[in-house]
């Protein structure tokens, strides 16, 4: 994955970032569980400092609606308790398999007064009704959906992605903003960025390359933050056994699929320009 979405950096400096990435995301995984644990309050207090705080309370102030982004980077689940605070949020939520975990999550997201909806088009209803009357929802825009799915670029390539987020945007005007925490010496630092207003332009697909685009930008600026281990890429046709070749094999496999995108997009310039001359 590292290969794949940082190949400008150094072999060295992408092992250096992988140690720290498996450590990170292992101590986010038990980061978890303290919080779903804990009261709001404790959860809130961890929260060290917020970056860009007069955004979230500038967009509830609108009341038009507000979608978080959170990628799956830090330890998001510290912000929900956070966010909590200032507004009720409209959740999408797919039940745990283990009976006595799927309690446990429930009991913590109620503490948060959460409304959990279910991942399905009543799920999407609900939301788009709440954000209609100035709700908030979260939503975590970067794993690959079940079925279907758009193929969008993410880091180069086009892969299956849901576009449901820019479509929530887009046709409530709700706020977009994206969130994520970083873990500091004595709890976390979480960070409110506004995203490009091009979100609100063009097709829904258009405005998923946005959302891929901030997540990227984040990536590059903290990449031992962001969760390496989900198997993002192979959701194209022509990665789908990338991860069971040998290492070198799925260099190569890579490489021409990147020369391929590159050619299109050479072809597809020339081809512009040649219309564009003619009118």
């Amino acid at each position: 994955n590292l290969k794949i979405a940082l190949p400008e950096l150094s072999d060295e400096r992408r092992e250096m970032i992988a140690k720290q990435a498996v450590r990170n995301e292992l101590t986010t995984y038990f980061e978890f569980f303290s919080i779903w644990g804990s009261s709001n309050q404790k959860n809130i207090e961890r929260v060290q400092k917020v970056h860009g705080e007069h955004l979230l309370h500038q967009a509830l102030a609108a009341q038009k609606g507000l979608v978080l982004i959170v990628p799956h980077f830090g330890t998001w689940e510290i912000m929900n308790s956070y966010v909590a605070q200032f507004t009720e949020m409209t959740i999408m939520y797919k039940p745990v398999k283990d009976p006595g975990a799927d309690l446990f999550v429930r009991e913590a997201r109620s503490r948060e007064g959460a409304q959990l909806v279910p991942t399905d088009e009543s799920g999407v209803r609900q939301i788009f009704k709440a954000l209609k009357q100035g709700g908030t929802t979260v939503i975590l825009p970067d794993h690959t959906p079940k079925q279907g799915g758009e193929m969008i670029p993410y880091f180069g390539f086009p892969l299956a992605s849901s576009n449901l987020s820019a479509k929530l945007i887009q046709k409530t005007k709700a706020k977009a903003l994206l969130l994520y925490a970083i873990r500091n010496d004595d709890g976390f630092d979480m960070y409110i960025e506004e995203m490009s207003e091009s979100i609100y332009q063009g097709t829904a697909n258009d405005g998923t390359f946005v959302i891929h685009q901030a997540i990227e930008d984040l990536v590059h600026r903290y990449p031992e933050h962001y969760h390496w281990t989900y198997k993002r890429f192979k959701a194209n046709p022509k990665l789908r056994a990338l991860y069971n070749l040998p290492f070198n094999e799925a260099v190569t496999r890579l490489e021409q699929l990147r020369l391929e995108q590159q050619n299109q997009s050479t072809a597809t310039t020339v081809e512009s320009d040649v219309v564009s001359s003619v009118q």
